[in-house]
């Protein structure tokens, strides 16, 4: 009779520790749940940032002869815009718009009529455009943030 008491009170005791452990178990996911909640009610609702206006210098379409191997007459006509990434890139570049137009103008007339059908041809042309403003076009001069090319029109005739 000793040891079925003995088993029972063993029995018993496990019992109370299941049940204690699953009361504390408990007790801890509330308590965690309720932080995540108070946690989430005090963050303010974050507006979504506004990228800021993008900033173009727009460059009067012109037309230029292009060379060609056929030795025939191939012509270009092109608009563009330029990307910049400041207001004071824009105002340099306008300033000297005579000059950008004929740097872009001996770039332009240097190129093969064949090449620039191609789409990887006027990704490229729009990279040798980007070099262009490497050289300063003034001294002293800040430096330029040109980030991107835009044809706006394009024709190879």
């Amino acid at each position: 009779m000793a040891k079925t008491n003995k088993r029972g009170k063993s029995l018993w005791l496990i019992g109370l520790l299941i049940v204690l452990f699953s009361v504390g178990s408990s007790i801890g996911v509330y308590l965690l749940m309720d932080s995540r909640q108070e946690a989430s009610a005090n963050e303010e609702p974050s507006e979504p940032e506004e990228a800021p206006a993008p900033i173009f210098v727009k460059i009067e379409p012109f037309t230029v002869n292009l060379q060609d191997d056929e030795y025939s007459d191939r012509l270009l006509y092109v608009g563009l815009s330029l990307k910049v990434g400041d207001d004071k890139t824009k105002e340099v570049l306008e300033q000297y718009m005579p000059e950008v137009r004929s740097r872009l103008l001996m770039l332009l007339s240097s190129q093969e009529a064949g090449s620039l059908i191609e789409p990887e041809g006027k990704q490229h042309l729009a990279n040798q455009i980007l070099t262009l403003f490497d050289e300063p076009l003034a001294e002293p001069q800040p430096p330029l943030d040109v980030t991107g090319v835009l044809f706006s029109e394009f024709i190879v005739q």
